[in-house]
Formats: structure tokens, sequence, C-alpha cells
């Protein structure tokens, strides 16, 4: 099967088109950036921008299915570029669904949402089931992406999913995420000398769900095998609850090193964000394999020392 995998030089994309290579497909990938290449010529990689309506339209012609992990992902960027991540995160994601509209020819359509979507629940574990209520731009955003993939699920246009990933880390093939907004990136990059500190909020007891990328990749296979025409599915993709101190304490465990952390003041954040993963586990028999803390600081740390 041809799959149409957007975004695919990223940091998930990169992990999902080695899964999907992994399990048999042929890749069609993209990426917005013109330097983006990928490595061995596995894939065939076409660079363009998804709020190009016609690139979009010559996009989805050879394709079998779509994986729609293009998007803006940074909660602060997203307060002083809202429109630039409605542009990508909503429109990229309308001009993709219209163009299979156009193409009268249906298909699965798993796209990569977020936990943001749920804003700070008090009632832990968060099921897919709990109401929405983003509390930045950036769930704003995707939160209507998802709502775009609905509509076009029940209008018969795509078999549509979506996957809501929690703290998605770790690395794959030695590819790790670059973002140093993120917690397991900062702490490793510390580790490794590139910055003095790690600054923490408080005292680093909140509790997050993580869950390692390759098992992500494994929920995408997984999820456009399960898709089905004429409807939407909503999964949580979380693993490992963990806290800020225990990641310091395994990173300080995989790395050799003590890590210098600067305690701040605590900021108002929820206590703890859950993942509630029965369904997914249920309905598409995922279960993460690579998951654990250890894992996931382990193969970080090795990308960040290649």
């Amino acid at each position: 099967m041809a799959i149409l995998v957007t975004g695919a030089t990223g940091f998930v994309g990169y992990a999902a088109v080695h899964r999907l290579l992994g399990a048999g497909h042929d890749v069609i990938a993209t990426s917005r950036s013109a330097e983006a290449q990928w490595p061995g010529g596995a894939v065939k990689l076409v660079h363009g921008d998804l709020r190009d309506r016609e690139f979009a339209r010559q996009l989805v012609r050879d394709a079998d299915a779509v994986v729609h992990l293009a998007a803006l992902t940074r909660v602060r960027e997203s307060f002083d570029q809202p429109e630039d991540y409605a542009a990508v995160n909503v429109t990229g994601t309308e001009n993709l669904l219209a163009a299979i509209e156009e193409g009268g020819r249906s298909c699965p359509f798993v796209n990569l949402s977020t936990a943001v979507v749920y804003g700070t629940p008090e009632r832990q574990p968060i099921s897919e089931d709990f109401a929405t209520a983003p509390s930045n731009p950036y769930g704003v955003t995707k939160l209507a992406g998802e709502q775009a993939v609905r509509r076009a699920a029940e209008a018969g246009v795509v078999a549509g999913v979506s996957l809501r990933g929690f703290n998605i880390c770790g690395a794959v093939e030695n590819r790790a995420d670059s973002d140093l907004s993120r917690i397991v990136p900062k702490a490793v990059a510390v580790a490794a000398g590139r910055f003095p500190e790690l600054a923490v909020n408080g005292d680093g007891r909140a509790i997050r769900d993580f869950v390692h990328v390759a098992d992500v990749a494994e929920a995408v296979v997984l999820a456009l095998g399960h898709a089905a025409p004429g409807r939407f599915d909503v999964y949580n993709v979380g693993a490992t609850p963990a806290t800020v101190a225990g990641i310091v304490a395994v990173v300080e465990q995989v790395a050799g090193v003590r890590l210098p952390v600067r305690h701040n003041p605590p900021a108002p954040e929820a206590p703890e964000l859950r993942a509630d993963t029965s369904r997914i586990r249920r309905e598409l028999g995922w279960r993460p394999r690579f998951s654990s803390l250890e894992r996931i600081v382990g193969d970080a740390w090795a990308a960040e020392r290649r």
C-alpha cells in the first residue's frame, strides 16, 4: 500500500516512516523544508506546503492512505504566532481532506493529535470521553484539525483515526526530538554539557505521561489497519507516568553524571496528567514495548552522543 506521510522528516515522522517501511508499505514522504532529505533514498520525498491547495491535490493522487503528522507543535510559540498555527494545523489539514474529496476516492486517514486538547482535567487518568478544553492556540488548532477529520469521516470522505499523543520522546535510529522546550531532550542536552543547568518548576513532582516515539509509530500502523469507512475513532497514546524529578534521576543514571538543576518558584500547573489507554489496547491491540523511562532516556542519550 502506498502511504502518504506528511511531516515525514520530523521527529515523529521519521519514526513512523521507518516503521511503515518495515511493515512493507511504500511511502510518499512530504516536508515543508526544501533542505530536508531522506537517508538512503528509501522513500519518495516531496517538498512543499500543505497550505497550498494545489500541492495537496498533487500529493493525494497516488496515495492509498494518509498519515498526517505535519504540524506546528510548540505551546509557548503558539501564543506568539496564532495565525501561523491556524494556517498550518487547521488550513493544512482541511486542504488535504478537500484534495481527497475532490479525488473521489475514500481512504484511511490517520491524524496525529495531542493530549493538549484536553486542557487540565482534574479527574485522572484522562480518557477519550473527557470533554476537550484546550487552553492555548496550539491545542485549539489541533482540536480544530481533529474536528475537520471527524467531519470528513462522517461524510464518507475518509476512514478517520486521530491519535492523541501525550509526551512523545525517545529516539529511533538515533533520530531524537530536537525541541528543547520539552523535558527529556533538554535534560539529555544538559547531561551532555550543552547547557549549564536544567530549570524545573517547584519541586519537580508534577506527574506527566510519556511514550516512546517507536510506540507511537506502532500505533500509527495499527490505526491504519483499523480505520473503517464512515467512522472516526480517537485514541490516547501514552504509556509511562513520571515526574520531572524521576526523569532527572534516570538521566543521571543513564548518562553517569550529576544533572545540575535550578528550581524555579512553583508554576500554576496541573499536579497530574495521565493517559487512560485502555481503548487503544482493547480495540487496536496496542502495547507499548519501548516506553520505560530507562529505554526512553537511553535512546535519547544514544542519539545525543552519536
